[in-house]
């Protein structure tokens, strides 16, 4: 594949026209290049030829690769796990025992575990009758489910669901607030967190608090993890009624909410990297492919394009797919070079088409 070469010119702080919308870049002074600055995009996929990989699912919320190429597919109503290959229909995989699916909750996050070769392990993160959880089972016994983390608390909003294995080998988790803001600050809670895991669910001993799974603070509804090649942590999260969100995550970090919305100016919360109204993005799933970041965006009904600069800042976001396939959960870069995307229209706030929901995958240029 050919590496492209994008310009990215440095704005003033504020407001940035983009392909698809309006969205606020960060303060240049601190994250943007020089004028001349150049970045080198390595993920450049032609969206113009897209593949339906599977059609017919409802809600594929989770979906992460296995050693083989083909991809996990968790379904948010059902509670079902499907195995999909291009050119193949889905195949059932499991039923994870005790999924009570309603409003945003149901079965929501999957990870397969970065050994998997050696121990067989996929994640998943889900809704009960009771709270939200994480459990493990194998591929050979996927009937038998493991929890590992147990309690987070559950609401019909802001049920978090996210998790992804870091370069670190630990596992991520984005725990939303279940509509209790005050969680967030709160650091006895485990909601309103990006929590921080051993693949067996324990506290790593170099958490930012002895004894806590708690790894940043101060988030609202957080459903999209992705690293870079530096192993910086980028999620995305959504406002409340002015500003989504994707923000650089450290160790520790505290992101504000309830207190602040977006930008706070204030040295006791970070900054987001970027900002859109929820209109725009309403943003889920994100992948980052060489130095871009992809966002799924549901309300906004696109596929967010942004450049990723050298020195840790953004340039400015592009909307691909606007409007095309309706609601867009996931999107996940797949071992066959692809930029793999689900749709999200049968989650009781789209438009499905006739064959929703679907995965699709878009070609490298």
């Amino acid at each position: 594949m050919r590496v492209r070469l994008m310009i990215v010119v440095a704005t003033t702080m504020g407001v940035a026209l983009t392909g698809g919308g309006v969205a606020a870049l960060a303060d240049p002074a601190q994250q943007a290049p020089s004028p001349s600055a150049t970045v080198e995009a390595l993920g450049d996929f032609d969206f113009t030829r897209p593949q339906v990989v599977a059609s017919n699912l409802t809600v594929p919320w989770g979906m992460d690769f296995l050693p083989d190429g083909s991809a996990l597919v968790a379904q948010r109503n059902s509670g079902q796990v499907v195995r999909v290959r291009p050119g193949q229909a889905p195949t059932p995989v499991t039923q994870i025992a005790g999924v009570a699916p309603g409003g945003e909750g149901g079965l929501l996050g999957l990870a397969v575990s970065p050994t998997h070769t050696q121990d067989g392990y996929v994640y998943v993160y889900f809704t009960t009758s009771t709270d939200n959880r994480i459990a493990r089972f194998r591929l050979s016994t996927p009937q038998t489910q493991q929890p590992i983390l147990t309690g987070l608390a559950k609401a019909s909003i802001h049920n978090g669901g996210r998790i992804a294995f870091g370069p670190d080998g630990m596992l991520y988790a984005g725990v939303g607030d279940a509509g209790q803001t005050s969680t967030s600050q709160n650091l006895q809670s485990r909601n309103g967190k990006i929590l921080r895991m051993r693949p067996d669910g324990t506290v790593p001993a170099d958490n930012p608090y002895a004894g806590s799974l708690v790894y940043s603070l101060g988030h609202r509804h957080v459903q999209g993890l992705a690293w870079d090649a530096q192993g910086r942590l980028l999620a995305t999260e959504f406002g409340q009624n002015t500003w989504d969100e994707v923000n650089v995550i450290v160790r520790g970090g505290n992101y504000g909410w309830p207190i602040v919305e977006g930008r706070a100016n204030d040295p006791r919360f970070r900054d987001p990297l970027v900002v859109w109204s929820p209109a725009q993005a309403s943003p889920s799933g994100a992948a980052i492919v060489g130095n871009r970041l992809y966002v799924a965006a549901l309300r906004g009904t696109r596929l967010w394009n942004v450049p990723l600069t050298t020195s840790g800042g953004a340039g400015t976001p592009v909307a691909e797919l606007v409007g095309t396939y309706g609601r867009l959960r996931t999107v996940e870069y797949g071992p066959d070079g692809y930029l793999w995307v689900t749709t999200s229209n049968r989650d009781g706030r789209g438009s499905p088409a006739a064959t929703d929901d679907r995965v699709l995958r878009f070609p490298p240029r």
